[in-house]
């Protein structure tokens, strides 16, 4: 099972990777971070990042239907623990380039993203979200 470095360089060996970064939505701090980010400040980055992320998964309108927060807990980790998060994850394109955010399900507190910028021209976006749901579900935090 991979720690933070292990799999941010792991993500940056999709097609078109230029950055990495493991980030806390609550807190807005980059955990992990490597390669390039947009304007060249990857704390800047990380922070906008996870306000895209805590709006989006903290809307109703995103979640399946029925979703109950307190159903998908994880029972097994004891009172307090953390939960799957309602939205798996988000992809933001412009001209040059995507952004694919992909939510970490954790034993504590839900509130962590894996966040790739990928290069437009030879990025792929399927590939992309495959891999960092693997690498999700197979991340070791603490």
């Amino acid at each position: 099972m991979p720690g933070i470095d292990e799999c941010l360089l792991e993500a940056m060996r999709l097609p078109g990777a230029r950055g990495a970064a493991l980030v806390d939505w609550t807190s807005g701090l980059a955990l992990g971070s490597v390669g390039e980010f947009p304007g060249g400040d990857h704390e800047a980055a990380a922070a906008e990042a996870a306000e895209v992320a805590r709006l989006t998964a903290e809307q109703r309108a995103f979640t399946p239907d029925g979703y109950d927060r307190h159903e998908h807990a994880d029972a097994t980790a004891g009172p307090g623990a953390g939960v799957d998060p309602p939205v798996e994850d988000l992809i933001i394109s412009n001209r040059d380039s995507y952004h694919v955010l992909r939510f970490v399900p954790t034993s504590f507190d839900s509130s962590v993203f894996l966040h790739v910028w990928l290069g437009r021209p030879d990025g792929n976006l399927a590939l992309a979200r495959i891999r960092l749901g693997e690498m999700a579900g197979r991340l070791v935090l603490g």
